[in-house]
């Protein structure tokens, strides 16, 4: 099982080119006994989920500086997944992979199976859709692990509740975990983010926040076909599903939600939301069956009253704006002039972006301008200097105020953050038991149709 995307290929690619950023360690952790590498000094890593984002941090890993790092098993749903991914990184990392047939897993164990391959003290990436997120971080901490977790984690509120008693369990075993939410790795937000705690721009009173693009990823499905079972077919679709994804809101836009949280030093207390379904065909006229909206309004509220608006689109011939802006008592930043964390970062006298009103332009060195390599050097680094590394918190929560918003859009209801962590409704329901015999979560009915948002019919769960 993979999230596999070839839109997040591309804005990796993007972001190696174009950004000059580094370095922002978001830590949290506890003095309690040190768990090593290997004797050897060789970090050993399994993969779970060979899809572009487990392929991409695989690499990233393995092109570390801070000694030797191998990558030794490797674990999906799917065989072509496996062996793609596998192909690729033996180009680039020949020396560095060890990992003979008998060492890739394919199958709904294989997760166990990759990390039983390791040593307390070793590294096991997750990137599968995260529905299975809670499975993989508990087995990881069971066995002594560290870990790195691609977002978002979870999209529900069981399954958020139960990662943080994980979360707390693999803090108290001093284990280092990281999250790919990349902004909080980015030198140039690392500057802006002190400016602002400084007072540069004054209290912040608004945030703006924009990922509108066109279609990507698997967002956008026809109707299953039948050649496969349903599970698998919605696993290698998984952003067309809220159990797989959190859906199109939740996958796309946690980055710019969580960033701008970090400027404002705090999380959202509620939230409140629009949303709708505009095109739901494709060029040949096929239903659209997915369960995502085409595009997003979302208001957040935070204690002291401030306010961040998101939007989201994903609209084929629409304008793309994909970027973010904060608004304070003595003026303004750009937080990320285009994409997720894409430099430089700026503040300016009022609050309009002229170019006589900047007050100060990050600059961040060359060799520090890759966020999702930077992420992957504080980890290893926070590992072999045995430092306190811990995001798996920070990550839930970035997760479950992205599924507040969502959910506020979904039903058309003003949600708050404790309704939605403390909210029963489970959405993969044991997924920890599934087989390749499974029965799908959610069932297409007979015209192949499943499940979607019905704001103000549908106020209590969101399908």
């Amino acid at each position: 099982m993979s999230e596999n995307s070839t839109n997040d290929t591309s804005r990796r690619e993007f972001l190696k080119t174009t950004s000059r950023i580094a370095v922002a360690s978001a830590i949290v952790g506890a003095t309690v006994p040190r768990v090593h590498a290997a004797e050897n000094n060789t970090l050993q890593v399994a993969l779970i989920g060979c899809g572009g984002r487990g392929t991409g941090a695989a690499a990233d890993a393995m092109s570390v500086k801070q000694g030797p790092v191998k990558l030794v098993a490797m674990s999906d749903i799917f065989e072509d997944r496996v062996a793609s991914s596998y192909a690729n990184l033996d180009k680039r990392f020949g020396e560095r992979m060890d990992v003979p047939e008998d060492r890739r897993f394919v199958g709904f164990d294989g997760y166990k199976k990759a990390m039983d391959c390791l040593k307390p003290g070793d590294i096991a990436i997750f990137a599968t859709p995260l529905a299975f997120r809670w499975v993989n971080f508990a087995y990881a901490v069971q066995k002594g692990l560290h870990v790195f977790m691609e977002k978002p984690v979870t999209a529900d509120g069981p399954t958020s509740r139960r990662m943080l008693e994980i979360a707390d369990q693999s803090v108290a075993k001093n284990l280092k975990v990281g999250v790919g939410l990349m902004s909080r790795h980015s030198r140039a937000m690392e500057q802006l983010y002190a400016r602002i705690q400084d007072g540069e721009i004054g209290d912040i009173t608004s945030m703006r926040a924009y990922r509108m693009t066109g279609p990507i990823g698997s967002a956008f499905s026809t109707k299953w076909p039948g050649d496969q079972s349903e599970l698998l077919w919605q696993l290698r679709r998984f952003h067309s599903f809220l159990w797989a994804s959190g859906g199109a809101y939740s996958d796309f836009l946690i980055h710019v939600i969580d960033h701008c949280c970090w400027m404002k030093n705090a999380w959202p207390v509620k939230a409140q939301g629009v949303g709708g379904r505009h095109y739901r065909q494709d060029p040949n006229g096929n239903l659209y069956v997915d369960q995502n909206f085409d595009s997003y309004a979302v208001e957040y509220t935070f204690e002291d009253g401030a306010t961040l608006t998101v939007n989201g689109r994903c609209v084929a011939g629409a304008a793309n704006i994909y970027s973010s802006y904060a608004h304070g008592t003595k003026g303004s930043a750009i937080v990320s002039r285009a994409g997720d964390c894409g430099p430089p970062s700026s503040t300016y006298k009022g609050q309009k972006p002229n170019r006589d009103q900047m007050l100060w332009q990050s600059e961040v060195p060359g060799d520090q301008g890759n966020p999702y390599q930077n992420e992957w050097n504080d980890l290893v680094d926070a590992i072999r200097a045995d430092k306190p590394f811990n995001e798996a918190r920070r990550g839930i929560e970035a997760s479950v105020v992205t599924s507040l918003g969502r959910k506020a859009a979904h039903t058309a209801q003003e949600i708050t953050y404790e309704a939605m962590l403390n909210a029963e409704e489970e959405y993969a329901p044991g997924c920890d038991q599934w087989t390749m015999d499974s029965a799908a979560p959610i069932q297409a009915d007979a015209e192949g149709r499943y499940p979607i948002p019905m704001p103000g019919i549908k106020t209590k769960t969101e399908y």
